[in-house]
């Protein structure tokens, strides 16, 4: 059945809201209570009733695969300023953090300009060029001859790179059916697979071909980073080919709707129910009774324009809609913190496991690259069980995303404490080991939940500034380093404190996603 549209001489404008109750799993969005630009929620709700009927098929698997390449780059490329800082330091003899801070200040500036730019000239280009950009920046790396080469080349990937999860999650969230968005928390097994596979690279390459000190280092008998950069950058560009070449990114029917190109929105409907072997009855009539029933069937005044012209352009209204209302701001505001604070204490951590693993356990007595770098492939196998047991969670009754969020952030948080008491390599590999299980599950919900909360036609720029808050405290996590004693235990604590302090403000969020749709 399709959307009721109740004719707008004869009802107020709350009714023209279509009836969803027969909707195939979730029943209601998760603005319910009222949202701010109505016209917006009904069509949403339109939408969302048509992509249900559709239902999860060839397209939206598809989807989840190229979209993973995203979260696939975000796992990447932040963690190679941890991988190859050793050698790179051997080499070039520079500070450590500073080659962190290059990579995160790159991810800063992607996460503002293409989280904020995809509201404006839509998903599809920042789609294709950041996965390129991460690529093409990544092989030129490898080839750097001084640190400074180095570090503008890693924080150009990092613009890159920064853009991918702002971008990819409200991509795919723009296309799966309300029934299906808890896939949107088990994408993260693809960032779980970049860290399995960028470990698994660097064990061999890294133990193999560096320095075994500072002493007499040089390029020639320290390529082990440089294969490592080169390879990694070689895949990065091999998926963005497969993404751009073999796929045909549909335009974001809902972001259409909200700059007023409602026949292009039920154009691209269209296409998806005929790319999924269905077909769609949905039309431009539906689609346009909300604003009519408003205006009293004079033409809509909602500002109609070309993607990429020169009506494309930002404006503040992004970003003031995200706080239109007390219970939005409220909403807007604490994802921002918990991004922030995450983003603060697993930087500091998780950017220089690594060379903690390898300080700590030269005390312990096996501090070679091999052990450490096995080490890093242990660690990141774990991740992988972890992604698939976060989807699960986050749709159990009374817990759902904010339960889910605030019980990993927790036992992330203790992990961090149990750290600090390991006499042992192993003992400090196995506390490791679940601080990595729990933190998975974490940014797995994390990465879900905010732009799940998020209206699509603001999301990109709701995914930014959460993305721009983690980015910003992981430019401060190695000024910090580097201005503090690692090898003391004092960072961990200060971190294990905030990933909980984090978890404890997911409680307070006033939306719960957990079997509503997102508009």
């Amino acid at each position: 059945m399709l959307p009721k549209i109740v004719d707008s001489t004869t009802s107020s404008f709350p009714n023209v809201l279509p009836d969803v109750s027969s909707i195939t799993g979730p029943a209601i969005d998760l603005y319910e209570d009222g949202y701010n630009d109505p016209v917006y929620q009904a069509k949403a709700r339109i939408l969302n009733r048509a992509i249900q009927d559709i239902g999860m098929g060839r397209y939206q698997w598809y989807l989840f695969v190229v979209t993973g390449f995203g979260w696939f780059a975000d796992s990447v490329w932040p963690l190679l300023s941890g991988l190859i800082l050793a050698p790179v330091v051997n080499e070039f003899h520079f500070n450590g953090p500073l080659l962190s801070l290059a990579s995160n200040i790159g991810l800063l500036v992607g996460a503002v300009f293409w989280g904020l730019g995809c509201d404006i000239w839509g998903r599809r280009w920042s789609f294709n060029v950041t996965l390129f950009m991460a690529g093409i920046f990544g092989l030129a790396s490898g080839g750097a001859p001084s640190f400074v080469a180095l570090a503008s080349l890693i924080a150009m990937v990092g613009v890159g790179v920064g853009g991918n999860l702002p971008v990819d999650s409200a991509v795919f969230l723009d296309f799966v059916p309300g029934s299906h968005q808890y896939l949107l928390t088990i994408l993260s097994i693809w960032w779980c697979l970049g860290q399995l596979l960028s470990s698994l690279i660097a064990w061999p390459l890294i133990a193999n071909y560096s320095c075994a000190s500072a002493s007499d280092c040089t390029k020639s008998n320290n390529m082990g980073w440089r294969y490592l950069l080169i390879i990694l950058g070689g895949i990065t560009l091999s998926l963005w080919a497969v993404r751009f070449f073999t796929f045909t990114l549909l335009e974001s029917p809902r972001f259409l709707a909200g700059i007023g190109r409602d026949a292009d929105a039920i154009e691209v409907i269209h296409k998806l129910a005929k790319f999924n072997g269905k077909t769609s009855l949905i039309t431009l009539e539906e689609l346009e009774a909300p604003e009519r029933a408003i205006s009293g069937g004079r033409p809509s005044s909602v500002e109609r324009h070309k993607i990429l012209s020169k009506s494309s352009k930002y404006d503040t209204g992004h970003i003031k809609a995200l706080f239109a209302t007390p219970k939005m701001a409220w909403s807007t505001s604490l994802l921002i913190a918990i991004w922030g604070i995450i983003g603060l204490a697993s930087t500091l951590y998780n950017n220089f496991l690594p060379y903690l693993l390898s300080s700590r356990g030269a005390v312990f007595g096996d501090g070679s690259l091999y052990i450490t770098y096995r080490n890093q492939v242990i660690l990141s196998v774990i991740g992988v069980p972890a992604a698939l047991l976060a989807g699960w969670a986050v749709e159990l009754p009374y817990v759902g995303r904010k339960g889910t969020l605030a019980i990993a952030s927790g036992l992330t948080g203790a992990f961090l404490f149990t750290t600090t008491t390991a006499r042992t390599s192993n003992q400090l590999l196995g506390w490791n080991c679940g601080y990595v299980f729990f933190s998975n599950i974490m940014y797995g919900v994390l990465y879900a939940i905010s732009p799940e909360i998020f209206p699509a036609k603001d999301r990109g720029t709701g995914n930014g500034l959460t993305s721009t808050a983690s980015r910003v405290f992981g430019v401060l996590a190695p000024v910090i380093a580097l201005y503090s004693n690692l090898a003391t235990a004092v960072p961990v604590y200060i971190a294990g404190a905030l990933v909980i302090f984090a978890g404890s403000l997911a409680l307070l969020l006033p939306y719960e996603p957990r079997g509503k749709v997102s508009i």
